[in-house]
C-alpha cells in the first residue's frame, strides 16, 4: 500500500493539502507538532469523505524525532511505503537581521530547511530501491525566490529549499522519483493573519490574497502521475506578484 505523508497537516496550506491529496485515494499520514484537536479535525474530514487517515506527531526540526515516528510508522506497516512527501511544514520568526536572535535564525532553518533533509533522506530509502518510484513537492514561498525584508531567516530558508530541489531532482530522476516545489505568495491562513492585509492586496496584480486550496491543487498535481515528467521546477503560486 502507498501512503501521502503531509507535514505541518493540521492547519493552513498543509490542512488543505491533506483534504486533496485523499481525493485520490491513498491514505494520508497526517503530520503535526503539537495542535491535536486541528489535527483530527482534518483526519475526520477526510474520513468523513469516505477517505482514510491517520496522525503521526512529531517536530520535524528534530532528527531523533523524525526517526521515532517513521520507525513507528514502518513497524505498523511493515508492507506499505510512502510514496508522497509533501514537506509543508514552516515557520516564521520575522525580525530585521541586526536585532534577529540566534534562536529566531535557527528554529525556522530548522524547520523549513533541517526537517527536509532529516525526513526526504528517510523517506528516499523506500522509494528508490527496485524503481518503486515516488513524489516530492516541497513547499517554499515568494520570499525564497525574491527575499522579503523582515524576513532574512525564512527568506534564506525557503530558498535554500529551492537549491535543494533542484539538485535533488537530479540525484533521483533515473529511480523514478520526481522531486518539485510550489512557492506559494500570500495566502490567506493563520500565518498572514497579523499581516496588514488590505495594503498588501494592492501589490498583487490579482488583487487578493490567494487561498490555500489553490496551493493544494498544484501540490496535487505534482504529485500525480500526470506529472512524472516535471521535475526539478518551481511553480509560483502568488497572484502574479513577482513573475
Amino acid at each position: 500500500m502507498k501512503y501521502i505523508l503531509v507535514t505541518g497537516g493540521s492547519r493552513g496550506i498543509g490542512r488543505a493539502i491533506c483534504l486533496k491529496l485523499a481525493e485520490t485515494g491513498l491514505p494520508v499520514i497526517i503530520n503535526y507538532q503539537s495542535n491535536t484537536a486541528a489535527a483530527e479535525e482534518v483526519k475526520g474530514l477526510i474520513e468523513a469523505a469516505g477517505g482514510q487517515a491517520e496522525l503521526l506527531p512529531f517536530d520535524v526540526a528534530k532528527q531523533e524525532q523524525v526517526e521515532a515516528a517513521l520507525d513507528a510508522w514502518e513497524a505498523r506497516h511493515p508492507e506499505d511505503y510512502i510514496s508522497v512527501l509533501v514537506n509543508n511544514a514552516g515557520i516564521r520568526r520575522d525580525n530585521v537581521m541586526f536585532m534577529m536572535s540566534d534562536e529566531e535564525w535557527h528554529q525556522v532553518v530548522d524547520t523549513s530547511l533541517n526537517g527536509f533533509f532529516y525526513l526526504t533522506r528517510r523517506v528516499l530509502k523506500h522509494m528508490m530501491p527496485r524503481r518503486r518510484g515516488g513524489r516530492i513537492v516541497n513547499v517554499t514561498s515568494l520570499s525564497g525566490l525574491k527575499g522579503m525584508p523582515g524576513q532574512t531567516n525564512y527568506s534564506a530558508a525557503k530558498a535554500a529549499l529551492i537549491g535543494a530541489t533542484k539538485a535533488l531532482a537530479q540525484e533521483v530522476a533515473a529511480r523514478s522519483v520526481t522531486v518539485n516545489a510550489v512557492a506559494p505568495g500570500f495566502i490567506e491562513t493563520d500565518m498572514t493573519k497579523e499581516l496588514p492585509v488590505e495594503e498588501l492586496k494592492k501589490l498583487v496584480p490579482m488583487q487578493r490574497f490567494g487561498r490555500p486550496e489553490e496551493v493544494a491543487a498544484a501540490v496535487a498535481f505534482l504529485a500525480s502521475d500526470e506529472a512524472s515528467y516535471i521535475t526539478g521546477e518551481v511553480i509560483s503560486i502568488n497572484g502574479g506578484l513577482y513573475t
